[in-house]
């Protein structure tokens, strides 16, 4: 093996260690107050705000005094919201916004108090009362600061810089074909704890396992053994685990839970309470796993049927933040015959991804390493093996994810080949009841032989292999479809994580000619494909790319693009293309073809 493959174990988990660290499903937490609302915010260009201390919002306090800022009687953002659809101007902007706002609070020593973001893009920067109390880099995992220390009783004056500009080192780095919101996206809690406190869980189905719910619980606080209770009423559940004097215990518990499935997406009320603290959940139970080229969802082989999409309300011009936003989107995915999703190209938030699973879809959930990235740079794999971290830590208790995907279109070379190596192991070191994954785009088409063949050491290491192709749009088709053939990771599923074309919705064109945006070549191309895919031996799941069509600023054409990637299966007004009825079909099909198989 390369040396650049050689990797020190001490120091990766020592980097792990060293991620911010939050606690989990505020959701469940009667003590978690929400902060969304109108806040207000200065737009800060050339970044003087931190030097003229914006932080300390002050008040002139004498005739004599004044101050070259005021967040009062100005501008007004939603909080959660990306700024880029509030105001015209902000449309392309890529730079520091302050945002402040108050809330009320008492200072209470019996008591633990928290700020908590569920993803902010891409950089903050937290001050409470005038004094910084942390900085998290990334934009879609969530972050918390311990403030107790820094709280008054009564009016607390609250502001993060947000920071949303792209750069070498940032992951997504300088280009990226979504928009680049910016601002507070997510939701915004203030959270109390007791001193001793349920920091973090996991309650799943031990791996391989189907009468056995494994995890373990982690307390804060705690400087003695802790007696913790888990239930769950419905399996007649209900345990005390006794903790260490550090606040840990792991458990393993023999019930016998209905499995969750696409088609019977179960999941269990749950709890766990210690002392006077609480955190409730919604469970389900499953195994997932690989076995040569099938893909076996408690034991069954399933298809993915599957689609793509941005966290982006393409109607409202803005990231989807909300309950009925993630409704708006799943129901178009379930209206296609979907049961799973990718959520493209980083965490989505956790609207999206719990109503996901209470409709039985499973879920590929991956971090932004797309494209562009500077391996070579020692601080990315410090900035993604974070992001893993994060992503996996906020959603293990997901049973409609079954996939952790470290990346997307990247090209092999030895500092890429480390840095992935290196997450795909941290991966499965941390959760080894899911497959991991990442999406190839570098298949390499042989005309000697009519073969897609690969060459990427990654590929070999992964358990699923996604690839990326667009036969007929980016690759011309180099003969019929239906003699093309695929030889690439035949020992493994495949799962086809992009194919499709952009086109317009509404203009009709030839069929056979791609310049013509129209609904026809797109309808034609997805045909093509789906031919072409019954040559694809260990094919066990297809994710057309995209749902919808989606804002870019890398699509300048001004007839049939105007900032819009045009690949979506449905238009930006929610209209359904030709070819939306393409797939709903194939996908039909695939489930006639199971019936008639049990």
């Amino acid at each position: 093996m390369k040396k650049i493959f050689l990797v020190s174990i001490t120091a990766l988990f020592s980097t792990v260690l060293m991620a911010q660290s939050f606690m989990m499903n505020p959701y469940g937490r009667s003590d978690a107050q929400l902060l969304n609302g109108k806040w207000n915010a200065i737009i800060d260009p050339y970044s003087k705000g931190e030097q003229a201390k914006y932080y300390q919002n002050k008040k002139p306090q004498s005739d004599k005094e004044f101050f070259e800022y005021s967040f009062e009687n100005g501008l007004r953002l939603d909080v959660p919201g990306d700024f880029n659809s509030q105001i015209p101007e902000l449309k392309y902007y890529e730079g520091d916004i302050w945002y402040q706002r108050y809330f009320l609070a008492k200072k209470n020593n019996d008591k633990r108090a928290f700020i908590y973001f569920a993803g902010v893009s891409y950089k903050a920067d937290v001050w409470l009362n005038g004094e910084k109390v942390g900085t998290h880099e990334g934009g879609f995992t969530p972050f918390q600061f311990e403030v107790g220390s820094f709280l008054k009783e009564g009016k607390n004056d609250l502001v993060i810089r947000v920071n949303n500009g792209r750069e070498k080192d940032r992951i997504p780095a300088m280009r990226f074909d979504w928009w680049n919101y910016g601002g507070i996206l997510r939701d915004v809690f203030f959270i109390e704890t007791p001193n001793v406190y349920i920091s973090d869980y996991k309650v799943q189905l031990k791996k391989s396992h189907k009468n056995v719910i494994s995890g373990y619980v982690q307390l804060e606080g705690a400087t003695s053994a802790q007696q913790t209770l888990l239930s769950i009423p419905e399996l007649k559940v209900k345990k005390e685990i006794t903790t260490d004097e550090k606040g840990f215990a792991s458990f393993e518990i023999k019930a016998k839970p209905q499995l969750w499935s696409p088609n019977s997406p179960k999941m269990y009320a749950t709890t766990l309470s210690v002392q006077n603290n609480k955190i409730s959940d919604e469970i389900g139970f499953r195994n997932i796993e690989v076995k040569g080229t099938e893909i076996l969802l408690n034991g069954n082989s399933v298809f993915l049927k599957g689609v793509n999409f941005h966290e982006e309300i393409p109607q409202r011009l803005g990231r989807a933040y909300s309950q009925a936003d993630a409704a708006m989107i799943l129901e178009e995915v379930m209206a296609l015959g979907c049961n799973f999703i990718r959520t493209a190209h980083y965490p989505q938030n956790e609207h999206i991804v719990r109503l996901a699973e209470k409709k039985g879809l499973m879920i590929w959930e991956e971090i932004p390493l797309w494209q562009g990235i500077g391996f070579k740079n020692p601080v990315v794999l410090d900035k993604a093996t974070n992001m893993l971290k994060e992503m996996i830590y906020r959603d293990k208790n997901r049973a409609g994810i079954i996939i952790w995907s470290v990346a997307n279109e990247t090209r092999p070379n030895n500092y890429r080949d480390k840095v992935l190596t290196d997450l795909i192991n941290l991966a499965r070191s941390i959760d080894n009841t899911r497959l991991v994954s990442a999406a190839f785009d570098n298949p390499k088409y042989d005309p000697e032989t009519s073969t897609f063949n690969i060459k990427d050491d990654i590929s070999k290491i992964v358990d699923v292999i996604g690839v990326n192709k667009y036969m007929g749009w980016y690759m011309p088709w180099p003969i019929d479809p239906s003699k093309v053939k695929w030889n690439v990771a035949i020992d493994k599923p495949f799962i086809m994580t992009e194919f499709g074309c952009e086109s317009l919705y509404g203009q009709s064109g030839s069929k056979e000619e791609a310049h013509s945006w129209s609904e026809d070549y797109q309808e034609e191309l997805y045909r093509k494909n789906l031919i072409m895919f019954k040559n694809i031996p260990n094919l066990r799941g297809t994710s057309p790319w995209v749902l919808f069509d989606f804002r870019s600023p890398y699509r300048n054409h001004p007839l049939n693009q105007n900032g819009w990637n045009r690949k979506g299966l449905v238009s930006d007004k929610g209209q359904r293309k030709k070819a939306w009825h393409i797939m709903k079909h194939y996908y039909e099909e695939i489930d006639m073809i199971n019936t008639i198989k049990k």
